[in-house]
């Protein structure tokens, strides 16, 4: 869906439609987002399946990963949105290229402050996972 939308969206912006460009910003941002939740959660299933692989059982294991990863981005687009709605709508890179108009984040504290989400989320997944291994390289040693 993320592909669809982002291939879709210059197209979609071009119709002038600002209820129609909001909603593709929203759609993409929430699949942006959702594919990067489905990245952590892959690799919390590979640290359990590499790491700890013995009596590891989760119960429903699937539907939370399900849960997770649609419903943190659709929370964090819902308070996005319940700040304001004009944060998303039709930008351009340059004034003068037409087909360079998109439905995105318009609010540049905004854009950042989901940058500077995105890159501390990622920040955290590495050093959990560094931690987790050095413990498991001292478990091993001993």
């Amino acid at each position: 869906m993320l592909n669809i939308v982002l291939l879709t969206d210059s197209w979609l912006t071009s119709f002038n439609q600002p209820g129609l460009c909001i909603t593709v910003a929203i759609l993409l941002r929430y699949f942006l987002l959702a594919a990067f939740t489905w990245m952590c959660l892959e690799s919390i299933h590979f640290y359990l399946a590499l790491v700890k692989v013995f009596d590891v059982y989760v119960p429903k294991y699937i539907l939370k990963c399900c849960i997770a990863d649609w419903g943190i981005p659709a929370i964090v687009i819902t308070l996005v949105l319940i700040i304001n709605k004009d944060f998303y709508g039709s930008g351009s890179l340059t004034k003068s290229r037409y087909y360079s108009n998109f439905c995105w984040i318009q609010n540049n504290i905004v854009f950042y402050i989901s940058i500077v989400e995105m890159f501390i989320t990622a920040l955290l997944q590495i050093h959990s996972v560094k931690r987790r291994t050095q413990k498991t390289f001292r478990l091993w040693k001993r």
